[in-house]
């Protein structure tokens, strides 16, 4: 019974969640990245009484969109995060493939081969 209550409201989150940035419920309740999301009678709503459910605008996808490509001269080039120890694995990325752009698998940076 509770899953055919949720399965309808989680496809109205899907819809709602396609574009990035923080959203609000029907209810007027914050939608995290997630799509977390409580009906009104949910019992774990119970954290948020007395005060606001506070949600980070700043959604790590929407920061790595906002992030230029890098162009670089090198066929192969290696991301580290570029945090030192606050980084990630060193991973190497292959800039000949037909896609052109390589993309970091663990911070989502993305870089370019300069024809000259």
């Amino acid at each position: 019974m509770a899953a055919a209550l949720t399965f309808p409201r989680l496809l109205v989150l899907a819809r709602a969640a396609r574009g990035f940035g923080v959203r609000a419920s029907p209810s007027g309740e914050v939608i995290t990245h997630t799509g977390q999301v409580y009906d009104d009678n949910d019992y774990r709503r119970v954290r948020f009484v007395g005060r606001q459910k506070e949600v980070n605008e700043n959604f790590a996808i929407d920061l790595i969109a906002e992030q230029p490509v890098s162009e670089v001269d090198h066929r192969v080039v290696a991301c580290d995060g570029g945090g030192g120890a606050l980084g990630h694995p060193k991973v190497y990325i292959n800039l000949d493939k037909e896609t052109k752009t390589g993309t970091c698998g663990y911070c989502g940076l993305q870089f370019k081969q300069q024809h000259h």
